[in-house]
């Protein structure tokens, strides 16, 4: 199982999509290995962001970023990354199609509602970044053969 990082930023919990986003991720066959609700610290939020640091935008990120709080997920699932990324939409609420999460409810630019891991090395880093050892719990839903085809040697 493949394990990604999101971050549903201080937008999305100021707005209330917090539930609904959650719900989202778990019906399409996500489960959850960790979650925390949190203001992010200006060091991580500058770490956490630090491929972006000579942009022109990096300062203002971090500061939205650290403005309020956020609610920090740990999914896991059979290509959790690439499911998560199809699910959060585009990058910018405005191109986002219909259906996703920026789709739905987005329309800004910079305020773009949610944080996904875009590979499984951003995603091993990303994770130790907001959870400590210990803090993320292994565990096979019940739902889990309903979900994946478990016949042949992997999960499909």
């Amino acid at each position: 199982m493949e394990r990604t990082l999101i971050i549903l930023k201080p937008d999305a919990v100021q707005r209330g999509f917090v539930g609904e986003i959650i719900t989202r991720f778990e019906k399409k066959g996500l489960q959850l290995a960790g979650l925390k609700m949190m203001v992010i610290p200006k060091a991580t939020a500058e770490t956490h962001y630090a491929p972006h640091k000579e942009r022109p935008f990096y300062p203002g990120l971090v500061r939205f970023m650290t403005d309020g709080p956020v609610v920090v997920l740990a999914l896991q699932g059979v290509n959790a990354i690439t499911i998560a990324r199809n699910l959060m939409g585009a990058t910018f609420g405005s191109k986002a199609a219909a259906g996703t999460i920026r789709g739905d409810f987005g329309v800004s630019n910079a305020y773009n509602l949610i944080h996904g891991s875009d590979s499984p090395e951003a995603a091993e880093k990303e994770l130790g970044l907001f959870f400590k050892s210990g803090e993320l719990v292994d565990w096979t839903p019940t739902i889990q053969p309903w979900i994946y085809d478990l016949t042949g040697t992997k999960p499909e």
